[in-house]
């Protein structure tokens, strides 16, 4: 491993354990959190997580001012459901319409920047089936404590069952370790200790969200990870070993659209556009023709727009 990338690991990497709630409450001070969730079609867990976020950091204990879930375009019940477990939703599109709207997880996070109040914005998935409210208080203990720390990463071991052996726990995604992990290695050594540079559970400061120039769809987690980094420099980003994960799991073929996206923002930041039209072709035997070709989003929101 690159030198710097293991001084770094060895520095900035801690556990969830060692942030009790008691020590964030009392480094919280007049610091104001938003939680936010994106969701799209996510009916079948979006009650849970809001319901477990709300009561334990919310009422039990006031650490979180503001939960919020930005509903990108459902289609099933996921908004209604967020509301009655106690978030404030709100639809990507109906946010600023004045700057137009696109499908996808980064343009849900950062149209959030306009709707949310937080100093510090925590960013959890909604589609967990494994996972605990103490990937929020994790999250926030660098930034809390740690006036330098910008942006925390969370890692865990993912929980997949593979419906013959049962669950075993692999440390990264497919995507993570055959796509992200390499293309940092080969080209930025420096965050090679990064375990899981696409984790969806993430925590940032509201001004330095806002300097970012945030891809709309699955690149938004690699890109600020980046960003962040040649702006303010490593020591600036601290990751969290939240323990494991369960999530539902994407198709290959989809997982290739993602793949497709990282690439493109890691080219980006080499200095290497590609076309504005890229699609993916993808094979399918039992389509006529055999093919389908699907676009690969490539927008970027500018960090010249006003947010909060």
């Amino acid at each position: 491993m690159h030198e710097s990338a293991e001084s770094w690991f060895r520095t900035a990497t801690s556990s969830w354990a060692d942030w009790p709630i008691d020590q964030l409450l009392t480094a919280k001070g007049s610091t104001r959190i938003s939680v936010v969730v994106p969701a799209r079609n996510e009916a079948p867990t979006i009650g849970g997580i809001v319901a477990g976020i709300r009561r334990s950091l919310v009422e039990d204990v006031a650490l979180v001012d503001e939960l919020m879930v930005i509903d990108s375009d459902s289609t099933d019940a996921t908004a209604a459901i967020a509301a009655d477990a106690g978030a404030v939703v709100h639809a990507a599109r109906s946010v600023r319409p004045d700057l137009g709207s696109f499908p996808g997880k980064g343009e849900a996070l950062w149209k959030s920047q306009f709707v949310s109040s937080g100093d510090v914005l925590v960013f959890i998935d909604a589609d967990l089936t494994g996972w605990g409210t103490h990937f929020v208080t994790g999250l926030l203990g660098p930034l809390l404590t740690s006036p330098g720390v910008e942006l925390v990463k969370g890692f865990y071991d993912r929980v997949l069952d593979d419906g013959t052996t049962g669950p075993v726990t692999p440390q990264g995604g497919r995507v993570t370790e055959l796509v992200a992990r390499p293309l940092l290695n080969l080209h930025w050594p420096d965050l090679a200790a990064v375990v899981q540079p696409l984790a969806g559970e993430w925590a940032i400061r509201r001004p330095t969200f806002s300097q970012l120039s945030v891809p709309v769809g699955y690149g938004v987690e690699l890109a600020v990870l980046l960003d962040v980094v040649a702006k303010s420099g490593l020591d600036a980003v601290a990751q969290v070993d939240l323990g494991a994960r369960a999530h539902s799991h994407q198709s290959v073929h989809d997982l290739g659209v993602m793949a497709a996206e990282i690439i493109a923002v890691a080219q980006r930041r080499l200095g290497v556009e590609a076309p504005s039209d890229s699609v993916l072709w993808q094979f399918d035997r039992r389509a006529d023709p055999p093919w389908r070709t699907r676009p690969v989003p490539l927008t970027e929101r500018s960090a010249d727009a006003e947010a909060g």
